[in-house]
């Protein structure tokens, strides 16, 4: 079996074939006239078959050539094409990334992110699929997405995550007797109704202790998952709630806010396989990410 063929020969073959000149194949490569004589000569060797024949002072490609060039002109592209993929996963400019994450996110903060993040990456694509934290877990588990962004993770050893520490703040409708206040406290809570977050979640535990230390008792009219469903309902005038400041701002001149205390940190998690190598795509996207959220830290 005869060895296959060197990348190098196949382009020198082809840029002969091209010019129908050695000198000028040797020319367009910066190399020596003779140089490209032997590649040619070795090639006829290891092929078995004559690749040019000389006509009114040219070279031209044999039939057997003829019958392989298109072959090799695809072979060249390919590997032109491999070798600049690679040169732009190096230099973070391609790749693809999926991301999963809290269904506000979908729609709030992360396309700012994104945009962001592709502006000077334009072969990199991206997959935002939004769904519940067990969901996100469970696609992370799996190996499904390059990182999720969920509530806070109490943690996996396969699951390496990083978690953030978000302001919160009461939000209210506009025009609510809350703004007249420079800060909202438990007791202002007292009887008042409230939108709040799922009675098992930490964040609501958390923030019902805080009401029964301070021995206030509000409303808890309306029980939501999301934050950004709790500022939906409030912006509507359904009631007042204790939220992260992120999903607020998103809702500025539809709702006002004001800071809470004590402050109750909505914790917020970027996790990713441990056992899936990251890419360097999915390491910038979440340094990016983590970046965004760096004026509403605790």
């Amino acid at each position: 079996m005869m060895p296959a063929p060197k990348l190098r020969q196949l382009k020198v073959l082809k840029l002969v074939a091209d010019h129908g000149s050695m000198t000028r194949a040797a020319k367009s490569l910066e190399i020596s006239q003779p140089a490209v004589s032997r590649v040619i000569a070795d090639l006829s060797d290891s092929f078995g078959f004559s690749l040019f024949d000389r006509k009114d002072g040219l070279l031209v490609p044999s039939q057997e050539t003829r019958y392989i060039l298109p072959d090799i002109s695809r072979v060249i592209e390919l590997m032109d094409h491999i070798q600049n993929t690679t040169s732009n996963l190096t230099a973070r400019r391609a790749g693809h990334l999926r991301v999963a994450c809290l269904p506000g996110f979908a729609t709030s903060h992360l396309p700012k992110v994104v945009a962001s993040f592709l502006e000077n990456r334009p072969e990199v694509t991206i997959t935002i699929e939004p769904d519940r934290p067990e969901r996100i877990l469970e696609w992370v588990l799996g190996e499904q997405y390059d990182c999720g962004i969920t509530d806070g993770f109490n943690g996996h050893p396969t699951i390496e995550r990083t978690t953030v520490d978000i302001r919160t703040v009461c939000i209210f409708p506009l025009g609510h007797r809350f703004s007249e206040y420079a800060k909202i406290s438990p007791i202002q809570l007292d009887n008042e109704r409230m939108v709040h977050t799922r009675r098992d979640s930490q964040f609501f535990q958390t923030l019902n202790e805080v009401f029964r230390k301070n021995s206030v008792s509000p409303k808890l009219a309306i029980e939501t998952r999301q934050f950004t469903g709790a500022c939906e309902l409030v912006s509507l005038g359904a009631g007042v709630s204790i939220v992260s400041e992120l999903d607020a701002r998103t809702y500025k001149g539809r709702l006002d806010f004001r800071p809470f205390t004590p402050n109750i940190p909505h914790q917020l998690s970027l996790v990713r396989p441990v056992h899936q190598a990251p890419s360097m795509i999915a390491l910038d996207f979440m340094e990016k990410f983590k970046e965004s959220l760096n004026d509403l830290l605790v």
